[in-house]
């Protein structure tokens, strides 16, 4: 007897049908899975025979073959044990064929039969919906699917709950969209770092237009202060973007215990120890890496110098084209990261460069080095630079009370609002004639910034990023015409000589 049962497999964030063929026959008692499974498919057969038994239903002794179509299709993960328990059920005529065929199916199965959770619930729901068909999950998962809008999902806790429903004796309730998450007020508030008025200042023109900005300056001085207060300045997503982030979570595997739209922007900060594949995406079975994992929100990187060339040199592709593609010899997964870099760094290997209390110890050698780490085209991808100083006692003590978050997040809101006005998106992605379109110059301000490209030697990526940096200048000032001042303060951030 032949049954089939409808299932997913996840290639980077997208999920593609795949259809679980499961066929008993007469024979000496075997189960055989094909179709191009890894090492956790294939293990299924156990999980799968030991659910049934402990579920109190029959498991037959008799020829088993499980094909995986299609077969040039790599299977991995433990998603496919519920539809090969279902598709073995089906076959020995205890549930309709019919209604299995009709139904979106993946979970792990526990050996007493319970449901486990399963990573990218969200994507086998995008998939579900498109071919108008019922998801039927763990209900770990179910909350988690419900999110997207167009598709029902029932979510079973056990095989026995599956099986009920498919078979018209139990069915199961759809599930409700959750509500999305609140707000957040926890975040630390600006109002805590006092003076440091050139830093705060680039710090709101990043995070209103989205550009990249790294902040150089000894220890102690504010920098990774200034990078923690940046979530509580982001406005909130559109929900087209959270619906992005979130089905790279749930990838992932990150929105199993949560199981909500993520509404606030990612943040993420590695350690700078992490590997080529942890940041940038990877490994042996592809998964998201922190590029991916802080797609439209903030990746901030401390100590930049301190991670390895490697790993910065994998940054350059992502920072300009907001994907990441991951090659292996059976087929390439492409993730998106369309983040938001903030990096910091020493100014030497002992940090007391240029500090007026506390003498440097290393040579000019050294420094060279040091600033070195950091290669002239991954500089070119940031918009700006500031140096942030160490403070004095007496000016901490005479620094006037520093500005909180909340105007400042109001200012950055409003701009975001101009640019979705103006052209549907943040000001970093702008490009090409878009670019020219959104931001024109006229004579003066051409002029200036002409000048200034051919005295900082400006390639033409450089030339286009300064253009956005004085394109979010003019937004948070309240939109309008680019100035010459709002070129000049975007020309004052430009990547120069580190050392």
């Amino acid at each position: 007897m032949l049954a089939r049962a409808r299932s997913v497999a996840l290639i980077g964030v997208d999920a593609v049908p795949v259809e679980v063929e499961v066929d008993v026959s007469p024979g000496l008692p075997a189960f055989n899975v094909v179709g191009l499974p890894d090492q956790s498919v294939s293990e299924a057969r156990e999980r799968v025979r030991a659910a049934i038994r402990n579920a109190g239903l029959p498991f037959p002794a008799a020829r088993i073959t499980v094909n995986l179509a299609p077969a040039d299709l790599r299977k991995e993960g433990p998603l496919y044990d519920l539809p090969i328990a279902l598709g073995l059920l089906a076959a020995q005529e205890l549930l309709p064929a019919s209604a299995l065929e009709g139904t979106l199916v993946a979970g792990e199965l526990a050996l007493d039969g319970t449901l486990r959770p399963i990573a990218g619930a969200v994507n086998l729901a995008l998939l579900a919906s498109s071919l108008g068909l019922p998801a039927l999950l763990p209900a770990g998962n179910a909350r988690e699917a419900a999110l997207i809008d167009g598709v029902t999902v029932f979510g079973a806790a056990n095989l026995l709950e599956a099986v009920r429903h498919l078979s018209g004796q139990a069915l199961l309730s759809a599930t409700d969209p959750p509500l999305p998450d609140a707000p957040s007020d926890l975040h630390p508030d600006l109002a805590d770092l006092k003076g440091q008025s050139s830093a705060r200042r680039a710090l709101e023109i990043a995070l209103a237009g989205g550009h990249n900005l790294l902040m150089i300056g000894s220890p102690g001085s504010g920098k990774t202060m200034l990078a923690r207060r940046a979530p509580g300045l982001l406005p909130p997503l559109t929900r087209a973007e959270a619906l992005e982030v979130t089905r790279i979570h749930s990838a992932a595997g990150l929105l199993t215990a949560r199981g909500t739209l993520t509404l606030a922007a990612p943040y993420r900060t590695p350690h700078h120890t992490v590997s080529d594949a942890g940041l940038i995406g990877g490994g042996s079975v592809p998964r998201p890496g922190e590029v991916s994992l802080a797609h439209r929100g903030v990746l901030f990187l401390d100590e930049f110098p301190e991670f390895s060339r490697k790993a910065l040199e994998t940054l350059r592709q992502p920072l300009e084209d907001g994907t990441v593609t991951i090659s292996r010899a059976r087929a390439s997964v492409e993730y998106p990261a369309r983040f938001q870099l903030l990096a910091a760094m020493n100014p030497c290997p002992c940090g007391h460069f240029g500090d007026l209390e506390k003498t440097c110890t290393c040579t000019p050698l050294q420094r060279t080095r040091y600033a070195a780490r950091l290669s002239g085209p991954l500089l070119d991808r940031i918009d700006l630079v500031v140096r942030v100083p160490r403070l004095t006692l007496d000016e901490l003590t005479r620094a006037p009370e520093p500005e909180g978050s909340a105007p400042v997040r109001a200012r950055i809101t409003a701009a975001r609002d101009l640019m979705l006005e103006r052209q549907g998106g943040r000001n970093t992605d702008l490009a090409g004639q878009h670019l020219r379109k959104h931001a024109p110059l006229n004579a003066g301000p051409d002029a200036f910034l002409r000048a200034a490209a051919r005295q900082l030697g400006l390639t033409g990526r450089g030339f286009d990023r300064i253009l956005r940096v004085a394109r979010t200048v003019a937004d948070l000032a309240g939109g309008g015409d680019i100035r010459e001042s709002h070129l000049a303060e975007a020309v004052t951030y430009r990547p120069r000589d580190l050392t």
